[in-house]
């Protein structure tokens, strides 16, 4: 069977990323530009985990943030940094693996670190390595926002449910907001690639000092 590197690089060489281009979601926006009575986080520096062609790292970068990317897929990597060129704004995209993350040469003490659909395609042991290194250049502070199907997802997504992302991070994070993400399932309702019994979840944690 094909390791998933070697899938998502089939997948970009054809053109098929369905996971690209859809709207910012609410939950990231609300952090970023704030929401009601809750201001918006102080920019800073930000991570974005499989940042594929740069989605979130470009809406960071233009609301203020120094933010640096990751993927492990050049081709994703190379539009990404077209987008920005476009964009009149500017992101560090790296070529780097989310599970060896402080070998990637990226730097550390990331304010805010966003992972939309990264973490849900691991495999258990993908997993463990993923929470390790994600900690590991986290700031003592640092916001974690991840976006994920739950379990029965489609294209072979694995997913991950509600108690597991609360038992892998339970050591050194405090979550501080879950739900469904609204704006992601509304954008894969229209493209036709959504199942009611698979949402879109969100998971906002706080890394303890």
């Amino acid at each position: 069977m094909a390791s998933k590197q070697t899938l998502f690089r089939i997948f970009y060489r054809i053109g098929f990323t369905p996971w690209d281009g859809h709207p910012i979601g609410q939950t990231l926006r609300d952090l970023v530009e704030g929401a009601g009575d809750t201001p918006a986080l102080p920019a800073g520096s930000a991570l974005d985990l499989g940042c594929g062609t740069g989605d979130s790292s470009i809406y960071l970068a233009e609301h203020g943030w120094k933010v640096t990317g990751v993927d492990f897929v050049p081709k994703a990597l190379s539009k990404a940094r077209a987008r920005v060129g476009a964009a009149s704004t500017s992101v560090n995209f790296v070529q780097a693996d989310v599970t060896h993350l402080s070998r990637a040469s990226i730097g550390a003490d990331f304010q805010l670190i966003v992972d939309n659909g990264c973490l849900h395609n691991m495999s258990d042991d993908a997993r463990d390595a993923y929470v390790r290194e994600v900690s590991a250049v986290a700031a003592s502070d640092a916001r974690l926002l991840i976006v994920a199907f739950v379990p029965g997802g489609r294209f072979g997504v694995p997913g991950i449910d509600p108690a597991e992302m609360e038992r892998r991070f339970a050591p050194g994070w405090t979550q501080l907001s879950a739900g469904d993400e609204q704006d992601l399932d509304a954008a894969r309702l229209r493209r036709g690639s959504a199942r009611e019994n698979t949402p879109t979840r969100y998971y906002l944690f706080q890394r303890r000092p």
